[in-house]
């Protein structure tokens, strides 16, 4: 007889969890074919993401130097690119990474994250690849669109995401909140723009690239001027289904403009009131002692297999989500 509470049980079915394993599988086989190297990096570490859109989770530890705070963390860019630096060459990792606060039918506080960087490949090349892996875990090919972000918000959205003003852009975002947001960022206005208005409308029937995103959100990619002479990120976002699959930079690696960016995103959480979260100081040590260039990529493998399973939420192909784990 079972247990009153069910909570005990996976939060998905042993078969759906089989299936994972397959993919699990059938990813490393490919990076396999392609000589990339699986590594393993720490889920610790003694910084953790300074972006003022994700929160991370700490908690404090003793180690060797007494008691320290140390970050879950969000991503394994950091520890990855410190083995591009120390000549790794090619490399992939199937991560766990934390973010707190997102829990929903795409998100959950603890993930799969693959991650994979290219020393010597080309942006072009990167997103060729990223789609070929989407392609071969899915099972399915699909045609291929790419659209500069500009483009997009000015078809979908209206506005002009480059040149529109604050003003304008907090207007447009109100209907969706129900009220006004005088205090809203540009960037928080154009992510939730991104998600309500512009996303819906990507990957349907189509594998769909971004590109060209607002140099704002750069984050750890390089920068380039577009076509009119705007500064944009040299990065790419990958869509299926109205869902936002993989990420993708051509990699900064300037130490001095990485530890700049760095405390720009310290005075925006500031800004917004986000607690401080320490920089990753160990990454901009690499950087100074020379990483090669590079591209790379995140792609939510849960959300990964959840379409190529037929699934409706992460949490289905999951062994266990955050309510019960």
């Amino acid at each position: 007889m079972d247990h009153p509470d069910s909570t005990w049980r996976p939060s998905a079915d042993i078969e759906t969890l089989r299936a994972r394993a397959r993919h699990l599988a059938s990813v490393r086989a490919f990076f396999k074919a392609r000589g990339v190297l699986e590594v393993e990096t720490p889920v610790l570490g003694h910084g953790g993401s300074t972006d003022p859109h994700l929160a991370s989770l700490s908690l404090k530890a003793t180690t060797p130097a007494g008691q320290e705070q140390l970050w879950l963390q969000t991503s394994p860019e950091g520890h990855m690119k410190r083995l591009l630096a120390a000549g790794s060459g090619p490399i992939f990792q199937l991560a766990r990474v934390f973010r707190d606060g997102e829990v929903g039918r795409r998100h959950n506080l603890e993930f799969t994250m693959l991650e994979w960087y290219r020393p010597g490949m080309t942006f072009d090349a990167l997103i060729g690849e990223t789609c070929d892996l989407i392609e071969h875990v899915l099972q399915s090919e699909l045609p291929r669109c790419r659209h500069a972000y500009r483009a997009l918000f000015q078809r979908h959205v209206g506005l002009d995401p480059l040149t529109a003003t604050l003003d304008a852009l907090q207007d447009r975002v109100a209907p969706h909140l129900g009220e006004s947001c005088p205090d809203w960022s540009r960037d928080s206005c154009l992510d939730l723009l991104m998600s309500f208005e512009v996303e819906p409308h990507l990957g349907q029937g189509v594998i769909d690239i971004v590109t060209e995103y607002p140099a704002s959100q750069a984050a750890l990619a390089k920068c380039h001027s577009d076509p009119d002479g705007c500064q944009v990120a040299s990065r790419f976002e990958v869509y299926v289904r109205g869902i936002e699959l993989a990420n993708g930079y051509d990699e900064l690696i300037d130490a001095c403009e990485q530890r700049q960016r760095f405390e720009a995103d310290q005075r925006e959480r500031r800004a917004l009131g986000a607690p401080s979260v320490e920089a990753d100081h160990h990454l901009v040590a690499a950087l100074e002692h020379g990483l090669p260039p590079a591209c790379g990529v995140a792609l939510g493998l849960d959300r990964l297999i959840m379409l190529a399973e037929g699934r409706a939420c992460v949490s289905d192909v999951m062994a266990f989500d955050t309510p019960r784990c």
